[in-house]
C-alpha cells in the first residue's frame, strides 16, 4: 500500500515548489515587472484646467501603454510650484519604487522673473539627487521670453542643456515647441486654455507626440 502512495506524496510537494518557482520567476521577469516613473513638475505636470484624465501624466501613460509599454506614472506636479518648491520635495518623492524621472520645472521661476542664476542652483540640486539614487531621468526645457531682456533670456535658456550634459541626462526640447503657431511665433490658441499658459487637452497630446518618444529613450535607460 506504501508503494502505491509514495508518488503521490512525493509529486504534491515537488508540483508546490514549481509553482512558487514560477511565481517568483513571473515576479522578478523584467517581461512582467511594471516600471515607474516620477514626473516631478508645476501645473504642466499636474494637469491645471483639464479634466482628470487629459492632464499630462494620464495621456502620457496613455500614450506609452499605446506603445506596449507597461508603465506607472507618479503625478508629481503641484501647481504655483518653482524649482525651490521641486527641490523641496524632491528627497520624499524619490520613493523606493521609482525607477527613473521626468523633471519639468522652471516656467513659474520665469513667470515671476526670478534669477536664472537661483533656478539653475535648483535644477543641479535636484538632478543631483536623482543622480545619488542612481535613477535616469529626463530634463524638460522651456524657453523664456524677450521681455526679461536678453540677458536672462540666454541665462535661463542655456540652464537645461547644460545641466543635462553635466548630469548625463536625456534632454526633452522646448516643452511648448509642438503648440507654438511657426508663422506668429506665439502660442496656438487652438492648444491653448483661455489662461494662454496652460496647453488645452488637444494640446497636451500634440506636445506628447513630440515628448513621448524622449520618455521612451528613458524607459530603454531603466531597461539597459
Amino acid at each position: 500500500m506504501l508503494h502505491f502512495l509514495l508518488p503521490r506524496l512525493t509529486y504534491a510537494p515537488l508540483r508546490a515548489f514549481r509553482n512558487v518557482t514560477a511565481a517568483i520567476f513571473l515576479l522578478i521577469s523584467p517581461a512582467y515587472a511594471e516600471t515607474t516613473v516620477l514626473a516631478l513638475g508645476d501645473s504642466l505636470t499636474a494637469g491645471f484646467g483639464l479634466p482628470s484624465d487629459q492632464g499630462f501624466v494620464p495621456q502620457l501613460q496613455a500614450w506609452l501603454a499605446a506603445k506596449g509599454s507597461d508603465v506607472k506614472i507618479i503625478n508629481a506636479g503641484v501647481s504655483g510650484d518653482t524649482t525651490a518648491g521641486g527641490l523641496s520635495r524632491t528627497d520624499w518623492s524619490l520613493t523606493p519604487d521609482i525607477d527613473a524621472v521626468i523633471v519639468n520645472l522652471g516656467g513659474n521661476d520665469m513667470l515671476r522673473g526670478i534669477d536664472p542664476a537661483e533656478s539653475r542652483a535648483n535644477l543641479d540640486a535636484i538632478l543631483a539627487k536623482v543622480k545619488a539614487r542612481g535613477l535616469p531621468v529626463l530634463l524638460v526645457s522651456l524657453r523664456a521670453p524677450g521681455n526679461y531682456g536678453a540677458d536672462f533670456k540666454a541665462s535661463f535658456d542655456a540652464m537645461y542643456p547644460e545641466l543635462a550634459a553635466k548630469f548625463g541626462a536625456l534632454l526633452a526640447d522646448n516643452y511648448f515647441f509642438p503648440v507654438i503657431n511657426q508663422q506668429t511665433r506665439l502660442l496656438d490658441p487652438e492648444y491653448m486654455q483661455a489662461d494662454g499658459i496652460h496647453p488645452n487637452a488637444k494640446g497636451v497630446a500634440k506636445i506628447l507626440d513630440a515628448l513621448g518618444p524622449k520618455v521612451q529613450e528613458l524607459l530603454a535607460r531603466v531597461a539597459s
